[in-house]
């Protein structure tokens, strides 16, 4: 093998360990290190939280507490919220009404305070930007009125403004009457018949 053959293998070797390098530093940087000095930072600022855990976050904990949640004994409670979002009542109880959890890397600030939330969602100022879905969440959800901002916003709001206004909800009456009849009709057609559903009779 000629001197320009050997040079061509180190400098491709140089180049594979500096990539492998960068992607190493990457992953160190996006799955250990911004998440534990956010999390620093925050409980600096009083804002404490459970623990991120290295690239799930505290995903796996909330999933473990829903299934734990889904595997007691049901009560007849109208409390669903403890029962379908279980980790938010006890963290709720443990870090306060503002708390920091992580949903994989990404952080999320927890706020139960109704003063704030308050003044969260009134968003005069367009301080608090407007959480976008993703993945599939956002082809379930689509680009509706809790998605927007700006002219889009505006728009989809007169439209929604003028079908709630109270003579267009009068107008709808009759059909909504129409709709639950016709429902309870199908109901009481259906009395006494198994359902295709599982678990429902």
């Amino acid at each position: 093998m000629t001197s320009s053959g050997h040079l061509v293998i180190m400098l491709s070797s140089f180049l594979s360990l500096f990539l492998l390098l960068l992607a190493l530093i990457n992953i160190f940087l996006t799955q250990w290190w911004t998440p534990t000095r956010l999390q620093k930072l925050m409980g600096r600022q009083g804002i404490k939280g459970p623990c991120y855990r290295l690239f799930h976050g505290n995903n796996k904990q909330i999933s473990d507490m829903k299934n734990e949640a889904i595997s007691r004994p049901k009560t007849l409670s109208h409390d669903l919220f403890a029962l379908v979002q279980p980790h938010y009542k006890l963290w709720d109880k443990i870090y306060g009404k503002i708390y920091l959890q992580w949903y994989g890397t990404e952080p999320q600030l927890v706020i139960f305070e109704p003063e704030l939330c308050k003044e969260i969602l009134n968003n005069k100022d367009r301080v608090f930007l407007q959480v976008q879905p993703k993945g599939f969440a956002r082809k379930i959800l689509g680009n509706g009125l809790g998605f927007v901002e700006g002219e889009h916003w505006e728009k989809l709001r007169k439209v929604a403004n003028h079908a709630f206004h109270g003579e267009s909800l009068k107008n709808m009456i009759p059909d909504m009457v129409a709709s639950v009849e016709m429902m309870l009709q199908r109901w009481k057609n259906h009395e006494g018949k198994k359902s295709r559903l599982p678990g429902i009779r």
